[in-house]
């Protein structure tokens, strides 16, 4: 094979004709050299422009895909007005003949790869390489065009080693990777869409929409990862072995990522834990944001988000402040000294609660004599409220405050902790 590429090159600059070939590298370097001018000026010109724009309007695209094409396309002129100058003097065109076709079809390329990934919106993964993806199609569409793709594949498949029954080669590899790329922005797009479709349901619970979203985001990667497999021609049957390793490694390292996983599920099918749910766990108070596979999302008042494993939330006390009713109960515990009277004092607990706004008129708040402390006589005020994801050190701090007023004006006094010392003179000290 490598004797055959050399005779053919050979043979190719046995013909080549120099001079020719001067004049069409030298206006490849002119028309690159001007197609970066006008990238760099009018490219910066249309990002500018389109840097005010919502990323989904119509002109936001229309000139991010200009300014993507802008390159190609003002070299290919370039190329397109030497090529025809070469041939009115009669000289070879061949090269500009061959780079014609190529920044055509890198243009076309760097164009549907921008409209398909608008299109699909698979992630952001897609987006960081996207100029990677276009020069990989690029390559090959090169390949092809140079017609050197049948030699190559060729060459990539003579490297390669059997494992077992099967042969894996580098042209192997190298389609895996297309085929579970391809498959997976497919299967992302189609998990996103039924995840939209999902969510304008009336009829469906926020807790089943998700689980049926996991399930099918999950189920939607296998298939991909199976169908990329065989579509290379390897043997399924020798995934044996790599579940035989997956089980190792589950056993050993990765418990804790396949309890969350299996957590997760356990979490969205009991329908325990819903976004918008108000929790506290482990002194942790807020309401629920997210479910994902591996974690929830936990927002608290301080607009703090805390990621919490999904198993901890299995292994762990968890408070549901709204689990089958939004109606929680506040209990505000108050001291008033002992030369004051107890029932006029619960009389104003019960006015001062009608202050805060959230406090629900039923139930009735209720005040109640829960003891007799060291410093004073131990009261308690009880009230409910139906919206604890607003949180409750508001209505606390609102009907304290009220309590607080209305023991002012009646002479009731809130005692400070204080202890009885009785000095015993011990005679002959």
């Amino acid at each position: 094979m490598l004797q055959d590429y050399l005779n053919r090159a050979a043979t190719w600059f046995a013909h080549l004709d120099y001079a020719a070939l001067g004049w069409q590298l030298l206006i490849l370097m002119l028309a690159a050299a001007g197609a970066l001018v006008v990238h760099r000026t009018l490219g910066r010109f249309l990002l500018e422009s389109s840097t005010e724009l919502d990323s989904r309007n119509i002109r936001y695209i229309t000139l991010r895909s200009a300014q993507r094409i802008i390159f190609p396309l003002s070299m290919l002129l370039g190329v397109l007005v030497g090529r025809a100058g070469l041939h009115r003097l009669g000289l070879d065109v061949l090269l500009l003949d061959i780079a014609v076709p190529l920044l055509l079809s890198l243009a076309v390329i760097r164009l549907t790869v921008y409209v398909l990934r608008k299109a699909l919106q698979p992630g952001p993964a897609v987006k960081a390489w996207e100029n990677l993806i276009s020069t990989s199609i690029w390559i090959l569409v090169a390949l092809h065009l140079l017609g050197w793709l049948p030699d190559v594949v060729e060459a990539l498949d003579a490297i390669g080693y059997t494992f077992g029954g099967t042969r894996v080669s580098l042209f192997t590899v190298l389609q895996l990777l297309v085929a579970v790329g391809a498959l997976m922005v497919l299967a992302a797009w189609l998990a996103r869409a039924i995840e939209q479709g999902l969510s304008h349901s009336t009829y469906i619970s926020s807790g089943a929409k998700i689980g049926i979203a996991k399930t099918t985001k999950f189920a939607l990667y296998t298939l991909a990862a199976l169908l990329s497999l065989s579509a290379v021609g390897i043997d399924l049957s020798a995934l044996a072995v790599f579940g035989g390793a997956l089980g190792v490694g589950l056993g050993f390292g990765l418990q804790r990522i396949a309890s969350n996983f299996i957590s997760g599920f356990i979490l969205v099918f009991d329908r325990s834990i819903r976004p918008g749910d108000v929790i506290s766990i482990n002194e942790k108070f807020g309401w629920v944001q997210e479910l994902h596979a591996r974690y929830i999302v936990v927002r608290d008042r301080d607009g703090v988000e805390t990621l919490i494993p999904n198993e901890n939330l299995i292994t762990t006390e968890v408070i549901n402040w709204s689990y089958s009713d939004p109606q929680v109960r506040i209990k505000i515990p108050v001291q008033i000294s002992y030369g004051d009277d107890p029932e006029r004092a619960m009389a104003i607990m019960l006015e001062s609660a009608g202050a805060c706004e959230r406090v629900l008129a039923r139930p009735e708040p209720t005040a109640r004599l829960m003891g007799f402390g060291d410093s004073g006589i131990e009261l308690e005020l009880r009230v409910w409220i139906k919206d604890p994801q607003q949180g409750v050190g508001g209505v606390r701090s609102e009907v304290n405050l009220a309590i607080w007023k209305g023991f002012r004006d009646a002479g009731i006094t809130i005692p400070y902790p204080q202890r009885d010392v009785h000095l015993r003179q011990v005679s002959g000290v």
